[in-house]
């Protein structure tokens, strides 16, 4: 038998769970951004703003924060064409979508698939291809929906541990999926994927969860250990603190990456695959860092 005590305790806690699970507080993500171009060149970020060949964009609706990041595929350059222009407009239509509130929290591969079908129909084809991932908080619900297509991708971490992560999607080595947009009668040459084969998922998150959102270049140089050290440097919500461990990230991948005795993550998955690599892997970096915290106008 439960002695008062403890039967008190029971109850207490019961009550403290209901309380958590019906909070009433609408939950936001407070961003900052921070990357560089293969070129060395720090990016500054604004609409539609590239580092290199990446793009991203942070959105708020009334409804919900949404991120995304897309990595275009460089290989286009020596076609004559340039690679950003692809992942820039595909991630200025799909934040334009989410502002006009054009899209459905819950479902971030609508948003994708709407921006993505916006490019086809362009009078003028936009060719290009580009890798995408694209997060959604929903502020009323407190759950986090995710797209990612390829190997851009994203981290959540809570108590110094990472709790969900997206799933990469590779073809074979360094072979992404992606969306593309190939010359008339070249479709059938030109790799390209469908939106809806982007892996999705959907979970709760809590107040002080740290989502890292970001292209290949970062997680191609810094593996989970690293990237939770510098994590552990974020003690607060205030957007300068944010900032400041997101430039700690991006530099430090950016400097791995052209230190060629590093036994970076990419050059790991290259000797798995049977190819003798070592050193970093330069690339252009994006990160945008966020931290959930209380919705305040």
């Amino acid at each position: 038998m439960l002695s008062v005590l403890s039967y008190g305790r029971l109850v207490a806690r019961a009550v403290l769970g209901g309380l958590s699970q019906t909070d009433g507080r609408d939950y936001s993500l407070i961003t900052a951004s921070y990357g560089f171009g293969k070129d060395f060149r720090k990016g500054i970020l604004k609409k539609g703003m590239c580092y290199g060949d990446d793009a991203c964009f942070i959105a708020r609706h009334r409804t919900a924060d949404v991120l995304g990041v897309a990595d275009g595929v460089g290989g286009w350059r020596d076609y004559g064409v340039d690679p950003s222009q692809f992942s820039a407009t595909l991630m200025r239509t799909c934040e334009r979508l989410v502002k006009e509130g054009r899209f459905t929290p819950s479902n971030p591969v609508g948003v994708l698939t709407s921006g993505y079908y916006e490019l086809l129909q362009n009078k003028v084809p936009l060719l290009g291809s580009s890798t995408a991932c694209i997060v959604v908080l929903d502020r009323r619900s407190h759950r986090l929906h995710t797209c990612n297509l390829g190997d851009s991708g994203f981290l959540v971490v809570r108590g110094g541990e990472v709790v969900h992560r997206s799933d990469e999607q590779q073809h074979y080595f360094n072979t992404p999926f992606q969306l593309s947009i190939a010359p008339p009668g070249a479709e059938g040459v030109v790799l390209s994927d469908s939106p809806e084969a982007a892996d999705s998922s959907s979970f709760d998150v809590q107040l002080g969860d740290i989502i890292l959102t970001a292209t290949d270049g970062l997680f191609d140089n810094m593996p989970d250990y690293m990237i939770l050290q510098e994590l552990k440097k974020l003690k607060t919500t205030n957007y300068d603190s944010i900032l400041q461990t997101a430039q700690s990230i991006a530099k430090q991948a950016h400097d791995l990456a052209y230190d060629p005795n590093y036994m970076s993550p990419f050059a790991q998955f290259a000797c798995d695959n049977g190819l003798n690599v070592r050193g970093g892997k330069p690339d252009d970096i994006t990160v945008l860092l966020s931290i959930v915290a209380e919705y305040t106008d």
